[in-house]
Order: C-alpha cells, then structure tokens, then sequence
C-alpha cells in the first residue's frame, strides 16, 4: 500500500509490475556501479596500496609470480654491483608508512644474495616504510 493525501492506497498490479520494474533496473545500475567500483579498487591496489612488493636478484621469476597472484606490480628496485664488486640498492618508489615486503632467497651464491636482502631491509627503513617483512 501507498499513502495518498493521507490516505492508504492499496497497490494495483499495473504499480507493483511498474515498481519490479524500476526495481530491476535499479539493481542493474546499482551492479553496473558495484562493477566500476571493484574494478577502480584493483587498479588502485595495483599501483598505490599500502603493500609494496620488492625482490632482489636471487629469484626475480617467483616475485613476479608472488606479485601476479596478489594483483600487484612488483616494485621497482635496482639491485645490483658497483664497479668494485661491492652491492649496491636503489629503489625508485615512495614507501613512506606502506608495510613492505622483499623476495630474496639465501640460496648459492649466498654471501652475495644475503647481502642484497640486508641491503635492502635497512633502505627500507632508512625510507620509512611502516614494516619491512
């Protein structure tokens, strides 16, 4: 039932066929809309959530496929030697107040791969990342 002038109208089946209607395409628009908005979620998880991802040069193939199943991009990072052989870390990305996290397996050659993650860990905190695993 409807009010009318302060009156209670009982609803015709003509209103409530109309009423379905505008129902129905409501939650079509409502959909449409719930649809944008996942998709504008992804894409900003993507590029610009709390969540960075980083590897060093020890396993760059299951970073990427640790970033893919997450439905981030891998972060971007230079890892790698200075004339003299010594290791060195730049990262091209603000991770001020983002909980970070770094792909870096200890596997042969183990000196050079450890230094890498140390490397890497203490940039990430000389850079402010909220939490470094």
């Amino acid at each position: 039932p409807t009010r009318k002038d302060d009156k209670v109208v009982p609803l015709t089946t003509q209103d409530n066929d109309e009423l379905l209607l505008a129902t129905s395409e409501l939650s079509i628009h409502e959909q449409r809309n719930e649809q944008r908005l996942e998709k504008a979620t992804r894409e900003a998880k993507k590029h610009a959530g709390g969540l960075k991802l980083f590897s060093g040069n020890g396993n760059l193939a299951l970073a990427n496929e640790i970033a893919a199943i997450l439905g981030i991009h891998l972060g971007k990072a230079t890892v790698g030697k200075f004339a003299d052989g010594e290791i060195k870390v730049m990262i091209h990305e603000n991770v001020r107040g983002r909980d970070v996290f770094i792909i870096q397996p200890t596997c042969p050659p183990v000196n050079d791969n450890l230094m890498e993650l140390l490397l890497m860990v203490s940039t990430m905190n000389r850079a402010s990342a909220r939490r470094v695993t």
